[in-house]
């Protein structure tokens, strides 16, 4: 199968509550982003970017590895000053991080 190169998408501008996935494949390379339509996409794709990593580890892809990755939120005041800008996502409601949100979940 061949993938066609496609041409760069032109930047959105972004509203409060827009969900993105960043992801850096091998620490301290540069990451990439994901829009996202809900908090559990990006679960979803967080799980599956990792267990792509594991899979080329395990299968010799690459010789070893050091990933990082999150949800982020956009915000209208990223920096207490007005700034808009992305920020690490957290439940509105409870205040938990995305990792102590899941763990709520699986309870």
């Amino acid at each position: 199968m061949r993938v066609k190169k496609t041409e760069k998408a032109v930047p959105k501008a972004h509203k409060a509550g827009d969900l993105q996935v960043w992801w850096i494949p091998q620490v301290p390379g540069k990451p990439f982003t994901v829009p996202v339509a809900n908090v559990q996409e990006g679960v979803k794709m967080i799980k599956t970017l990792a267990d792509y990593d594991r899979f080329q580890f395990e299968n010799n892809i690459k010789p070893d590895y050091c990933n990082a990755g999150g949800l982020q939120c956009w915000c209208k005041d990223s920096d207490g000053e007005g700034n808009p800008g992305w920020e690490d996502w957290h439940d509105e409601e409870t205040g938990l991080d995305l990792d102590e949100w899941l763990e709520e979940q699986k309870a």
